[in-house]
């Protein structure tokens, strides 16, 4: 099968998921479902990518093997952390907007195909580690390829569950998380998201697919300018947790760093 046609499947797959996902968000009136499939969205396009594709082995399952510990840990770790928590406000305010055309309809097109697209567009290292026959053995770039994914797991994982501790403590109401990775950095997670993207990317470098890096840059972009750390800092600015401008002051909003010396 042709590259782009294994790509095609891969966007089927992808709306296949959010098509149900949809129908599921309709019967609970939630479309913030979206956002606990997200990670989902990418090891069923991996998994597809696999099956269909004609790439060496070793290296596309090393890629649906990264792909499903990271996806499937995000979809179970926003699904327990939003159990009960009921629509999230970003939705809950599209409802109110006024439209001619009902939420339910508008939400299928700008929410749930929307992400369907974009996880498919992001997913271009996946595609390109799944359907090179060649190198068939794996290569220092794969090696490299992993430590990176490594480092932004750590990063991403380890910094949601330093929060969620925080989180769980009524001592910390109303204080802001300043230990741990995020000593070092406001954003931990999103920058562990990032790294780990460009972990794949160096997977799909090592069959000489330099195009796989407009997946990974995309992700890049949708984290820090628009959807993660960029909104995550707009909401936070309005916070009136304890100590949160000497924290943006003295810690790095992305790339981790030394805290800086205070004022």
């Amino acid at each position: 099968m042709a590259t782009w046609q294994v790509w095609l499947a891969g966007l089927g797959a992808s709306l296949a998921l959010m098509l149900v996902t949809w129908i599921a968000s309709l019967i609970r009136r939630d479309a913030s479902l979206v956002d606990r499939v997200w990670g989902l969205a990418f090891v069923v396009i991996a998994v597809t990518y696999a099956l269909v594709g004609d790439g060496a082995p070793t290296r596309t399952w090393l890629m649906v093997a990264l792909v499903a510990i990271w996806g499937l840990r995000l979809s179970i770790y926003l699904t327990w952390r939003n159990w009960g928590e009921g629509e999230d406000k970003r939705y809950r305010s599209m409802r109110r907007r006024d439209s001619s055309v009902p939420f339910e309809l508008r939400s299928l097109v700008t929410v749930f195909v929307l992400q369907g697209v974009l996880a498919w567009l992001i997913s271009l290292p996946l595609l390109a580690a799944a359907t090179a026959p060649e190198p068939t053995a794996l290569s220092w770039l794969d090696a490299l390829g992993v430590l990176v994914w490594l480092v932004g797991f750590v990063f991403e994982a380890g910094g949601d569950w330093q929060l969620s501790r925080f989180l769980a403590d009524p001592a910390n109401r109303g204080t802001v998380m300043d230990r741990g990775l995020w000593r070092y950095t406001r954003h931990p997670n999103y920058f562990g998201d990032t790294t780990l993207w460009w972990g794949y990317f160096l997977l799909a470098l090592a069959t000489g697919a330099w195009w796989a890096a407009l997946g990974s840059a995309l992700m890049t972009v949708l984290i820090v300018k628009v959807s993660g750390v960029a909104l995550t800092e707009r909401s936070m600015s309005k916070s009136s947790r304890e100590g949160h401008e000497e924290y943006v002051a003295r810690t790095n909003a992305f790339f981790p760093g030394p805290p800086r010396p205070r004022g």
